[in-house]
């Protein structure tokens, strides 16, 4: 399970699963006072840490941020329970988005001065396709064709003092009918179009790390001709 909080991939990965651990700056354990003074940079791991302190580095990392770190890592004996573990921390939020293409065009869209791509909140009774499509065709004014599901993206933002995080179910799909595209303006889009690979990676750049990895979820041999940060 991989988490973004504050624009930082938190890892949630069975202990046994761990690869390369010479990659990291290993923390065996600590109390949560030790946590809260940690200087945490580049790509950190924690192994066994106690699902209390656990708990508590979720509220630290909104908290203070941790600028300096890459990504960090928990390895954990139970996945299962970890996973429970954070999920309770949260309000859960379900959303669905999709990324389209036109042939050999990707599409974007501008909200709040970042590059994105067209998403959002499922209606009650609704199918996460049906609200990838609608918030797609809503967002964008064209019509779209459903290929496959991509995968799922999950962030956390905080909204009347609650702590949310919002599950992402992405799904392929190509355009069959743009014509009448234009930016949905009550959403805060200033701006949709349709981007070459080499536009595309200079503008990932200044997109959302999630938003990221969704190319990468889309093609890893994509992700890594892109030079995707």
């Amino acid at each position: 399970m991989k988490i973004f909080i504050n624009d930082i991939p938190v890892n949630i990965v069975p202990k046994k699963s761990l690869k390369e651990w010479d990659k990291y700056h290993t923390i065996k354990k600590g109390d949560n006072k030790m946590i809260s003074h940690l200087d945490l940079t580049g790509d950190i791991l924690f192994v066994d840490l106690a699902g209390n302190e656990l708990k508590v580095f979720l509220v630290l990392m909104q908290d203070k941020k941790f600028k300096k770190a890459t990504s960090i890592t928990f390895a954990v004996n139970d996945y299962r329970e970890a996973k429970k573990l954070v999920k309770d921390q949260f309000t859960i939020v379900k959303a669905a988005g999709g990324l389209v293409l036109k042939g050999d065009r990707f599409l974007l869209i501008n909200r709040l001065k970042k590059w994105d791509l067209p998403k959002g909140k499922s209606d009650k009774g609704e199918k996460m396709k049906e609200t990838a499509v609608r918030e797609v065709e809503e967002e964008c004014s064209i019509k779209v064709n459903l290929i496959k599901k991509i995968g799922v993206t999950w962030h956390t933002y905080t909204q009347n003092d609650k702590r949310i995080l919002k599950r992402n179910k992405w799904f392929l799909m190509e355009c069959l009918d743009d014509r009448d595209m234009k930016p949905q303006v009550a959403e805060n889009i200033e701006e949709v179009g349709w981007f070459d690979q080499e536009t595309l990676a200079k503008l990932l750049k200044t997109s959302y790390p999630s938003i990221v990895e969704v190319f990468r979820r889309y093609s890893t041999k994509f992700a890594h001709k892109l030079k995707l940060p």
